[in-house]
């Protein structure tokens, strides 16, 4: 009698111990659950969810400057890295799970943002993004395609620098027994006009919005104000919110007393290449360049 007493009490010990371990991880979890969601939120949790808006392109357009200033926002979250899930086959098979781990966390008010510029110029990119949502709100960036094409070699030749790697002069890439060479990758990324022609024949014209990406350097307030109510967000970003940093030579952004200015390869000094050549660019892109603005129902101050 006297053992069965003393294994009934050894076996209730041990099942008091078994709860008192079950407890721990269950604090342990909620614990960890409430740090993923910010205070004053009556217990709503952040999740990992679907952007609802894209960043499109174009490359060297300016995409991380715009992705940043919307990260200004309080109600926006943005991937902090280019996911490139519709434009690399390599990821797209990865499948939609492994593409919504990849955003940030957020509250159910606030919007997921995700930005790829070579998704603009990827022919799978628009069909793939209307599949996983018709309704997904696109940006896209634009400015002097001339320009952009010689940010976009100088942004290869720095990369070929750094890795020790040979490297063509852009004079040599763009022109061909002294005329435009049209295989010119660069110069192909600079046709708008047949990129945003794909997107198109999916999503209506209002469900894109083009920012002025020069216009967004020289002055951000007013771009990130027509972005707001694209996004239909509260406007929030404030005047204020950007300071001109003479040293670099471009605006840096401030928040919560806080400022930010993107890396040094923004504001990078261009690849030389002779006034001959680029006028001949220019010329080479006035149609292209009309046809776009007929699209869009604007004109810009390209060359």
């Amino acid at each position: 009698m006297l053992w069965t007493l003393i294994l009934a009490l050894i076996l209730l010990l041990l099942l008091q111990a078994q709860l008192l371990v079950c407890l721990h991880e269950l604090r342990a979890s909620l614990t960890s659950v409430t740090s993923a969601t910010p205070p004053g939120t009556s217990g709503t949790t952040a999740l990992q969810r679907l952007p609802g808006a894209i960043i499109i392109g174009v490359r060297k357009g300016g995409t991380r400057a715009l992705l940043e200033m919307l990260n200004l926002h309080p109600d926006v979250e943005v991937a902090k890295t280019e996911i490139h899930y519709f434009n690399a086959d390599e990821n797209f098979r990865k499948g939609l799970d492994w593409y919504r781990a990849q955003m940030p966390l957020t509250l159910p008010d606030q919007l997921t943002v995700e930005k790829t510029p070579g998704y603009f110029t990827a022919p799978p990119a628009p069909k793939r993004i209307w599949a996983m949502n018709p309704a997904m709100k696109l940006l896209l960036i634009v400015r002097d395609p001339a320009e952009r094409l010689v940010s976009d070699y100088t942004q290869v030749l720095h990369n070929r620098i750094q890795q020790n790697k040979p490297y063509q002069p852009l004079e040599d890439l763009l022109l061909s027994q002294g005329h435009i060479n049209p295989n010119y990758k660069a110069l192909q990324r600079s046709f708008y006009y047949q990129h945003l022609a794909r997107w198109l024949e999916l999503f209506p014209r209002e469900q894109i919005h083009i920012v002025d990406g020069e216009a967004l350097i020289q002055n951000p307030f007013p771009e990130l104000q027509k972005a707001e109510t694209f996004l239909e967000l509260a406007p929030q970003i404030k005047p204020d919110n950007f300071y001109f940093n003479v040293t670099k030579g471009f605006y840096c952004m401030l928040s919560a007393g806080h400022d930010k200015c993107l890396d040094e390869s923004k504001g990078r000094p261009h690849a030389p290449l002779s006034n001959i050549a680029f006028q001949k660019l220019c010329r080479y892109l006035r149609v292209p360049n009309q046809i776009f603005f007929r699209m869009v129902g604007h004109r810009f101050n390209w060359c």
